[in-house]
């Protein structure tokens, strides 16, 4: 079937991305899912720094590519094998397609799904298919969705069936922000009630780790971003402090918050300083989790007698540690029972022809999470 998608043909395009548009809006084909998989109409897909990262050339990726891996829509059609999915289901669609039977998998930790991450980067679905076309040229998917698209084929291990009530931009955060914030705090540190927390980084994934660290129960919370838009939000949001990263004593002030400093801080910011401040901010015997995705170059400085002598703990954190068939339906039920208004984290909904726009918004800083409606 022909579907409108919007496809990136080469990285590193100048800013502002509204004039050098590296997002070509095009008609592309779509082949029909194969075993396994399923056509999803797409009804919302989130913009997050992971397809900035793809646009700028950070992180690079197979190109052409059509961008979008956090997205919500209604199951069209099923390909052979598929027999939990009836279309008209309403869906999320996580990045990380977990194949059920590699190591990683059996052990409960899917966001390390050998095969599903040998796919993400090879650009193809699950089972290796590509079902993206252009005249005939095969295009690259990515991280096994390709939302930024009014259908996509995905593989049936990316989706996730979810409540039909479950407004679709809402939905959408579901599959990123919120599974890698949320389960950030609930799963990979598993916050305590009364613990000190504290997150560098308050873009869609850092608030959303916010709200986790709120519906843990921890106190108190401090976060920290260079945008006073987003430290605002964040006070609304239940953030005990909100402190200017830019300012030269911004870690003294988060340990002075936390009573001399934070028993859990997060890395939501994907840069090594804010995983240098992340780290300065922990207290003696405190957990510093990193979920930020830096750039492949980056790195850390790291004294490990630090580790030894005051008992550190350092991990990492990728889609929050998740098991989405379980934690997508969890985390959607606190959301309805207002535990996570994550509709707070939602800056505006765009369609087609503000995309590039809105990659320049996000590149700017100030974005929270923008909603692409394709139709």
């Amino acid at each position: 079937m022909q579907i409108r998608a919007a496809l990136l043909e080469r990285m590193g395009a100048p800013r502002p991305y509204g004039a050098s548009r590296p997002l070509r809006i095009a008609a592309l084909e779509l082949a029909e899912p194969g075993p396994g998989e399923v056509r999803v109409a797409i009804r919302a897909a989130g913009l997050c720094h992971s397809d900035l990262s793809v646009i700028d050339g950070v992180r690079p990726r197979p190109l052409p590519m059509v961008l979008g891996h956090e997205a919500a829509g209604i199951v069209e059609a099923i390909g052979p094998g598929v027999t939990d999915l009836r279309p008209g289901a309403h869906v999320v669609a996580a990045f990380v397609p977990a194949c059920g039977h590699c190591r990683p998998c059996r052990a409960q930790r899917p966001a390390l799904c050998e095969p599903g991450f040998a796919a993400n980067g090879a650009g193809t679905l699950l089972g290796g298919a590509r079902r993206l076309s252009e005249r005939g040229t095969p295009l690259n998917h990515h991280l096994g969705v390709s939302g930024f698209a009014t259908h996509a084929t995905v593989a049936r291990a990316s989706l996730t069936e979810i409540d039909a009530a479950v407004p679709f931009a809402e939905a959408a955060l579901f599959g990123c922000a919120v599974v890698t914030g949320v389960g950030a705090v609930v799963n990979t540190a598993a916050v305590p009630a009364g613990a000190a927390v504290a997150i560098v980084g308050l873009g869609g994934v850092g608030l959303a780790a916010l709200l986790g660290a709120r519906a843990a129960g921890a106190a108190p919370i401090v976060g920290l971003d260079l945008d006073p838009g987003k430290r605002a939000l964040a006070l609304e949001l239940g953030a005990s402090a909100a402190i200017d990263a830019a300012r030269p004593d911004a870690v003294a002030l988060a340990r002075a918050a936390t009573d001399g400093g934070a028993d859990y801080a997060f890395e939501m910011a994907g840069s090594g300083r804010a995983l240098e401040a992340a780290f300065a901010i922990t207290r003696r015997g405190g957990t510093t989790v990193v979920a930020g995705l830096a750039p492949p170059d980056a790195r850390f400085a790291l004294a490990p007698v630090q580790l030894v002598g005051e008992e550190r703990t350092l991990k990492g954190s990728y889609l929050g540690s998740c098991v989405p068939s379980r934690d997508i339906p969890r985390y959607l039920g606190w959301y309805r029972e207002g535990r996570l208004p994550v509709d707070r984290l939602l800056d505006r909904t765009v369609g087609f022809d503000g995309l590039n726009e809105a990659f320049e918004a996000l590149a700017g800083g100030g974005a929270r999470r923008q909603i692409l409606i394709p139709g």
